[in-house]
């Protein structure tokens, strides 16, 4: 009954370690510093505009007719990567086993999704942290305005000079035991794009 009882404690005790470990993991992650790196894989309906930097004229015209006609078709789909710098600054490295994320163009509520990838960076390095992010933007024009969506994409893209605030919120997971934990409070991270 004895050794029984010493497995069953050692079990919860390793248990509960590893349940600190994975918090621990997770608050340097929420202490890491954040920077806009790149968007990359830029699809609207099916035409592929590459990344941010390198979106030509053509390309711009498209965008630009295709958010006008919005009212016309069903759908309008759009994905991208976002690509974040990540840097640890502290003594213990930053972790996750997956997190949800929300976007948000100028407080548009833009896209939700989830990464089941996980996270490592170690005391003081760098890590690119690349987000998925698919939405379709018809749903945003019903749930907007195809006036409001198409501004705002204008400006995200830059086809117009507008600033754009972009608001990722990063909520980690962690596995406990068999089941993957979403932290209640989200990591904020900002970033600003054009504006003259």
């Amino acid at each position: 009954m004895k050794r029984i009882t010493l497995i069953l404690s050692a079990a919860i005790l390793l248990t509960s370690c590893n349940i600190m470990n994975q918090i621990g993991g997770a608050i340097q992650l929420s202490q890491s510093e954040y920077r806009y790196k790149s968007l990359d894989n830029i699809m609207l309906a099916g035409i592929n505009l590459g990344n941010a930097s390198s979106i030509s004229l053509s390309n711009l015209a498209s965008i630009a007719t295709m958010l006008s006609g919005g009212s016309m078709v069903q759908s309008i789909p759009f994905s991208m990567t976002l690509n974040m710098d990540v840097t640890n600054p502290n003594s213990t490295a930053a972790f996750l086993d997956a997190l949800d994320y929300a976007i948000q163009i100028n407080e548009m509520e833009f896209a939700e999704g989830k990464m089941n990838i996980p996270i490592r960076i170690e005391p003081g390095e760098t890590k690119v942290v690349s987000v998925p992010v698919s939405t379709d933007l018809k749903s945003l024009m019903n749930r907007y305005s195809q006036e409001r969506v198409t501004n705002e994409m204008s400006s995200f893209l830059g086809i117009t000079p507008k600033e754009t605030s972009v608001t990722v919120k990063l909520w980690p997971k962690l596995m406990v035991g068999e089941t993957l934990i979403k932290v209640p409070a989200p990591i904020p991270v900002v970033f600003n794009f054009g504006g003259k």
